[in-house]
């Protein structure tokens, strides 16, 4: 990866970050290490590969205005869903895809950065051998609304 993608990454990184400092108002200053992110199940599953766990840097992602970190595990593959809410992604760890439904995998390596349009079908996946830690924030609440659900 370039030192110019490496460069935009991290100033997108450190927008979204901004932004989310903004919305939470009076809050106090934090430093947490990845040691201490406390990670829980999301509900969401491939069905083969394991369940999406969620760690909350801001907000909380079943109500509101959130900033979340996701793990993904190796070879995880979503089925076909929308989110009511936009939101942008940046890649910690791992090789992610996020695409149209049979769209062709674009590799989004450490330091990448997606946007997803609210309402707009996609799959979201985790390519690499090891698991995918994502950076979402979303100015709403998640919600994963599969095809075919009810």
């Amino acid at each position: 990866m370039s030192i110019k993608s490496l460069t935009i990454s991290a100033t997108i990184l450190v927008a979204l970050t901004v932004g989310a400092i903004a919305a939470s108002g009076a809050s106090p200053s934090v430093s947490t290490p990845v040691t201490e992110l406390k990670f829980g199940p999301t509900g969401v599953s491939d069905g083969a590969h394991g369940e999406l766990f969620a760690a909350a840097a801001y907000g909380d992602l079943a109500h509101g205005a959130h900033g979340t970190f996701i793990k993904m595990p190796a070879g995880f593959s979503s089925k076909i869903h929308t989110h009511t809410e936009d939101y942008w992604g940046v890649v910690i760890s791992g090789v992610a895809v996020n695409q149209k439904p049979g769209g062709a995998d674009v590799a989004l390596p450490v330091g990448s950065y997606w946007f997803q349009k609210g309402g707009e079908r996609h799959v979201t996946k985790c390519i690499s051998p090891n698991e995918c830690i994502f950076f979402i924030n979303q100015g709403g609440k998640f919600d994963y609304l599969s095809e075919g659900a009810k």
